[in-house]
């Protein structure tokens, strides 16, 4: 009979201790003041083009091209967001000819916004990669954010011929990674 009174008196405290808590005011104006600053990192685009490629018909072909679309900036959202870009590209060439990459970014009515370019040594038996970082920020990044294509031009420089049999790759990987600020 004790234990009975005993379970009554110890949930009468229970429930006393927990009817009393604490509470403050929220203020719920802090959701204005959320900042947030994610990273995205993404493929752009990639290529490797075997030595033989370059030549057509037993001609050599000193020049190809490619335009692919970049549609990323027609995103509202994305485009008032977006504080800064890093457009990372990596070449490697196992071809005993040099070359020379042009990008260039083009808008909707196919004018230039931004050109770069860049040298890549021909191969000489060792490891032969180049890579270039171009950062987007405030003007340069209003520019990028007109982009609609990106033209990728690779130029062959005079050398020794390559014919159908010829060995190597030129391998190019790019990628961007976007800097935006969500407030």
């Amino acid at each position: 009979m004790k234990i009975l009174g005993l379970n009554r008196v110890i949930s009468l405290l229970l429930v006393l201790l927990l009817s009393f808590s604490c509470a403050s005011d929220l203020d719920y104006d802090q959701v204005n003041d959320i900042k947030l600053e994610p990273v995205f990192i993404a493929n752009l685009a990639y290529f490797d083009i075997p030595a033989n490629e370059f030549v057509t018909g037993g001609v050599e072909q000193n020049v190809i091209f490619d335009a692919p679309t970049v549609d990323v900036f027609n995103d509202s959202f994305f485009r008032k967001s977006l504080k800064k870009v890093d457009f990372f590209l990596e070449m490697e060439n196992t071809i005993a000819r040099a070359y020379v990459v042009d990008l260039v970014f083009l808008d909707r009515n196919n004018q230039v916004v931004h050109t770069t370019n860049f040298n890549v040594p021909e191969y000489t038996g060792l490891e032969n990669k180049v890579t270039r970082t171009e950062i987007f920020e405030n003007t340069q990044l209003d520019l990028l954010k007109q982009t609609v294509r990106i033209a990728f031009t690779l130029r062959m420089l005079p050398g020794a011929p390559l014919t159908e049999t010829s060995s190597g790759n030129l391998k190019l990987r790019s990628g961007v990674t976007a800097y935006l600020v969500v407030e």
